[in-house]
C-alpha cells in the first residue's frame, strides 16, 4: 500500500476539515490499491456482503449527495443508490465495472472539491439539503471514518495487508 496522506497540524477550520477529507479518501484508495476486480468484489468477512468496491460505490453516493447535490440543488441523482434498490451501492458489485466505478468516484470527488472551493463559508447553505457546508463535510468525513475499519478488515482478509 502507498504512503498515507499527511494531515495538517494547524490551520483554520476549513483547512483542517479538508485535510481530514483528503486523508480518508486516500486511505480508501490505498486499501483498494493493487487488488484485482475479483478481490475488490470479494465479500471477505461472512456473513456480511460488504466489499471494498461496495464501499467505494457507497462513498461515491455520499460525496454526490452531501457535497455535490447539497451545494447545487436540483434533482438528487446518486450514481448507485435508488429508491427501487436502496442497497445497490453495496450489493450490485458483481456486474460492476471496476475502472468505471473508480473513475466515477474520482470525478465525484473532484466536483465536490470544486464546489467546496467555490463556497464562501462553511456556514454556506447550498441549494439541495438546506444545511451548511460544515455539516455536510462532517457527514462525509464521518462516513469515510466509519467505513475505514471495514476496509481494513476486508483488505487484511483478502491478502493479509494491514495498516491504516
Amino acid at each position: 500500500m502507498g504512503e498515507r496522506a499527511e494531515l495538517p497540524w494547524s490551520g483554520d477550520e476549513k483547512t483542517l476539515l479538508l485535510g481530514w477529507l483528503v486523508f480518508h479518501r486516500e486511505a480508501l484508495a490505498r486499501k483498494c490499491d493493487g487488488l484485482s476486480a475479483e478481490q475488490l468484489e470479494c465479500a471477505a468477512v461472512p456473513p456480511s456482503n460488504l466489499t471494498l468496491l461496495g464501499l467505494v460505490r457507497h462513498l461515491t453516493d455520499m460525496e454526490a449527495g452531501c457535497l455535490v447535490w447539497s451545494r447545487c440543488g436540483g434533482p438528487l441523482v446518486l450514481p448507485y443508490w435508488s429508491e427501487a434498490h436502496e442497497g445497490a451501492d453495496f450489493e450490485d458489485v458483481a456486474d460492476a465495472n471496476v475502472g468505471e466505478t473508480f473513475a466515477t468516484w474520482r470525478a465525484t470527488c473532484e466536483r465536490a472539491d470544486q464546489l467546496i472551493d467555490e463556497s464562501d463559508s462553511l456556514d454556506a447553505v447550498g441549494g439541495g439539503d438546506g444545511v451548511s457546508l460544515r455539516r455536510d463535510l462532517l457527514k462525509v468525513i464521518g462516513e469515510y471514518a466509519r467505513h475505514a475499519g471495514h476496509a481494513d478488515l476486508l483488505r487484511e482478509v483478502i491478502d493479509g495487508s494491514t495498516g491504516e
